[in-house]
């Protein structure tokens, strides 16, 4: 996995506001998809309140990262990751698909689609 990726999963995963910010260049261009909602910014600040403060909330714990897996597209790489999560609802999984594009400050293009919060069988 390549630095950037680990970092991103990693800041998402710890909600690591500045760790995710450090991530993103300053005219970041990002758009993503839940199952209910097209969310989109065009700043740091902007994704942080997309990602931590509308889908990974801080009443949402990540317990742990299942599965992650990258690869390239051409110019543009892509993350998957699949997290375990406690909400107030429960034991969930959600798995998100990033695909984004480097520049010199960060990841400047990003494009995510989530799974949402599905309930998490019961073994």
């Amino acid at each position: 996995m390549s630095s950037t990726a680990r970092h991103f999963v990693d800041a998402i995963v710890a909600k690591d506001h500045d760790a995710l910010r450090a991530c993103l260049s300053p005219d970041v261009d990002f758009k993503g998809l839940t199952p209910g909602r097209f969310w989109e910014a065009d700043s740091p600040d902007g994704v942080l309140e997309v990602v931590l403060g509308h889908w990974f909330e801080p009443h949402d714990r990540v317990t742990s990262v299942v599965e992650v897996s990258e690869d390239e597209v051409a110019d543009t790489a892509r993350i998957s990751y699949r997290l375990d999560l406690e909400t107030p609802g429960g034991a969930h999984v959600a798995e998100q698909q990033a695909y984004y594009r480097e520049g010199p400050e960060g990841i400047s293009h990003l494009r995510i689609m989530c799974s949402g919060f599905r309930p998490r069988p019961m073994p």
